[in-house]
């Protein structure tokens, strides 16, 4: 018997993020799909959860497009902030960045936080499917390593931050590897 491909081997991920795209892209390779980027700028609706967010930023992409999409949207969630900034993660990290984020913390003993990536799939005309995936750690005491993006150098996993970890090894551990791998394991139930 013949092994059955996946009907995903190319998928376009919608992100203008190169960070993201470069993490996407390589998770995915590693697992034989070949992602290519569509820098296409779609509104995201106000809500208190990543995942309706998600879902709705893919539904419009993949209608815009005409073509299945991927996007992910992603945040860290500060448990002493009471989950801030959460899904306003791009709009702190814009405004405010990580030292004002650090000054913030600046008094508070309980730092423990966590990163959440929803990435959501869509095809055209059908309802998007969503996979989360989290990675618990610690708001750092000061900005760390010179590698990953956005918050990376002040979440502290295991002793050291994102942003000193490298790509690579993020790439195994990560919030996005973590919902990625969902995404891939329902990738195998689809054949063609």
């Amino acid at each position: 018997m013949e092994k059955s491909k996946s009907a995903y081997e190319k998928i376009v991920f919608v992100t203008g993020n190169a960070g993201k795209f470069a993490e996407i892209e390589e998770i995915l390779a590693s697992v034989g799909i070949t992602a290519i980027q569509n820098k296409g700028d779609y509104p995201e609706i106000q809500a208190d959860d990543l995942e309706p967010i998600a879902a709705a930023s893919a539904k419009a992409a993949a209608e815009d497009l005409q073509i299945p999409v991927l996007v992910d949207d992603s945040g860290i969630f500060i448990k002493a902030l009471n989950g801030f900034p959460g899904p306003y993660s791009r709009f702190v990290e814009d405004h405010l960045g990580n030292p004002r984020v650090l000054k913030l913390m600046e008094n508070e003993t309980n730092r423990d936080a966590y990163f959440k990536t929803v990435i959501a799939f869509c095809e055209p005309g059908k309802e998007p499917i969503t996979f989360a995936g989290t990675v618990d750690g610690k708001i750092a005491h000061e900005e760390r390593g010179d590698g990953g993006f956005g918050f990376d150098p002040i979440f502290d996993y295991n002793g050291k931050t994102f942003g000193e970890l490298g790509i690579e090894f993020k790439n195994t551990i990560s919030h996005r590897r973590r919902a990625l791998d969902k995404f891939i394991e329902w990738v195998k139930t689809v054949s063609f």
